[in-house]
Formats: C-alpha cells, sequence, structure tokens
C-alpha cells in the first residue's frame, strides 16, 4: 500500500467520523421533539326517526400531535386533525390546539375547551357509540356553555396544584363589535374510600349574552361503577326567564365492556322545554378494534318524541 492511499483512506476515515457526529447531533436535536400519528375509523349502520331511512355509516379521522420541550423546561405541542385541515385559519379554528405548560401552569389555543366546560364534567361515562346517539338527543349538554359564540378560538390558561385546577379563558369577536366570552373554572378532584371524586363549578359571562353558572358532581368507584350530576343556569341579558339544565348519568366497566346511561332536561322559567335520555355500550375486542351501540331519545315541547340509534365497529390505529 503506498502513501497516496495511505492518506486517502485516513481522510474516509475521517469524514466517516464527522458524519457520525452529525448524525448523533442532528439524532439528539429530533429527540427532543416528537411527532406522532394516530387514526380512527368506523363503521356500521345508522337509523331511527331523525333519518329517512337506515344508512351505512362511514368516518375516519388521522391526528397528528406534536410536541417538545425547550432548554428551559418549557414544554409546548399543538395536534390538527386531518378531516379539519380544511377549515384552518390563524385567526380561527378549524380543530387544531396548541399549548404551552411550564410546571403547573398551562396555556391553551385553538380548538379547547373554555374554562367553564374544563372544570364541568359530562354525564355520559361509560360506552360510546359511532354516531354519538347519547349525546346527540334533547336532553344532554355538553357543557361547552357559550363557548362557539364567536368563531370559537379559545384561550385557556389554568394552574393546578394540590388537587385543584383553576382555569381563565377568552373568545374574542374578531369584527370587536361585542365584547369577548370571559370563562371561569375550579375544579377539585380527590381520592376518597377508594373513589375517585370530582367537584366542578363554572362562571361564563358575555355582555349581549349574560351570565351562566355551572356545578357538577361526579364519583369513579374501584367496582366499576361511575356516576355524575351537573346543573347550570343561564341568566340572559335580555328577558326575564332563566334557562336551567340538570343532566344525570350512570355507567359501568367490567372487562371489556363498557355501558352508560344518561338523561337531562332542559326549563324555562321553571317550564319543561325540552328532555331526553341515551344509552350506549362499548365491547372491547382487542388490538384497537371495538365494537358500538347507541341509543338517543328526544322528548321537544310542541313537537312528536324522536328517536335515533346507530350499531357498528371502531378502528384506533
Amino acid at each position: 500500500m503506498d502513501l497516496e492511499t495511505t492518506v486517502d483512506l485516513d481522510s474516509v476515515l475521517q469524514a466517516n467520523s464527522l458524519l457520525a457526529s452529525t448524525a448523533l447531533v442532528a439524532t439528539a436535536g429530533i429527540a427532543a421533539a416528537e411527532v406522532k400519528i394516530s387514526g380512527y375509523a368506523e363503521i356500521g349502520v345508522i337509523g331511527g326517526d331523525i333519518y329517512e331511512t337506515d344508512q351505512w355509516h362511514t368516518d375516519i379521522d388521522v391526528t397528528f400531535s406534536m410536541t417538545g420541550e425547550s432548554d428551559g423546561g418549557l414544554a409546548f405541542g399543538a395536534s390538527v386533525d386531518l378531516d379539519e385541515n380544511g377549515a384552518f385559519g390563524n385567526t380561527t379554528q378549524g380543530g387544531e390546539t396548541y399549548f404551552l405548560s411550564y410546571g403547573a401552569l398551562r396555556l391553551d389555543m385553538g380548538d379547547t375547551d373554555g374554562a367553564f366546560d374544563a372544570a364541568m364534567r359530562e354525564v355520559n361515562l361509560a360506552g360510546a357509540s359511532i354516531a354519538d346517539d347519547e349525546t346527540e338527543h334533547a336532553g344532554f349538554n355538553g357543557n361547552s356553555g357559550l363557548d362557539g359564540t364567536f368563531d370559537g378560538q379559545i384561550a385557556r390558561v389554568s394552574y393546578s396544584a394540590a388537587g385543584f385546577t383553576a382555569g381563565l379563558s377568552a373568545e374574542i369577536d374578531d369584527s370587536g363589535d361585542a365584547d369577548p366570552v370571559w370563562g371561569l373554572g375550579l375544579r377539585y378532584t380527590t381520592d376518597l374510600g377508594g373513589a375517585a371524586v370530582g367537584i366542578g363549578l363554572g362562571y361564563q359571562t358575555q355582555e349581549d349574552i349574560g351570565d351562566l353558572v355551572g356545578l357538577s358532581l361526579d364519583a369513579t368507584m374501584a367496582n366499576g361503577f361511575s356516576a355524575a350530576i351537573n346543573y347550570s343556569e343561564l341568566d340572559p341579558e335580555v328577558g326575564d326567564d332563566n334557562v336551567t339544565h340538570l343532566g344525570l348519568g350512570v355507567g359501568y366497566t367490567m372487562n371489556a365492556l363498557s355501558v352508560g346511561v344518561n338523561y337531562g332536561v332542559n326549563e324555562v322559567d321553571g317550564d319543561e322545554v325540552s328532555s331526553g335520555f341515551g344509552l350506549a355500550a362499548t365491547y372491547d375486542l382487542g388490538g384497537g378494534l371495538a365494537a358500538h351501540l347507541g341509543y338517543g331519545n328526544s322528548d321537544v315541547d310542541g313537537a312528536d318524541d324522536s328517536d335515533r340509534y346507530s350499531l357498528g365497529l371502531s378502528m384506533s390505529f
């Protein structure tokens, strides 16, 4: 082997070493951030009074979730659904969410709950249907309150300590014509004799709509049973008739089976205007495949009762 060949080999070895070092540095940078892709799909049949006839049901969703952390320990992230991205805009929300967190302090923005909703617990406790029958009946209230009054783009700051989580939120009218929707929420969770207990208090206000207050209580027992109750009342800016909602729900989970039932009623000035109940059952078949059954019934003042149902499979990836 001549001297020239030896020099060339040394150069190659040095270059390989440099490339390896660069790759390690690049890998370290990638490790500081994480991008995950998850998917969800549904197939089945839906029917009931709200449809002209029984129909096939298909749905698919792909979610991109991105997280990272700065050198100073500030965690950050964002997520977006593939079926939502066509609606994306920088001053509106189209299904995307963003967050920053440092210790117990957190900022959420985008398609996120207001402080009222974040503190309250819904009464659909176990099981789920492919067509949301258990949450689409006339008596159900998802506790969204005044969220979505404008474009649905919400900013919420929260702080958690000793089982308490307090939040403040705002949703702004981009036209500047109306005051924002302001929200306050406080949630406390604790363990009592093996039962996980939660209490939520919420408040929202907007000058042209009125003031909304809410309270929820929920408990999940070690034996698989769960129960929840929530109550909300709107004092409208226009008119003297307060609008109230009361919701009750129970659930049970045993091994692969989860079943939930809920009921709700809406009243205006003490008179019932609508009510309904929902049922959902899920059986986990393993590997990301699950079977679902759902039913909902609505009773609206001045209209005929209506029902809806669904039966099908979901696939999680």
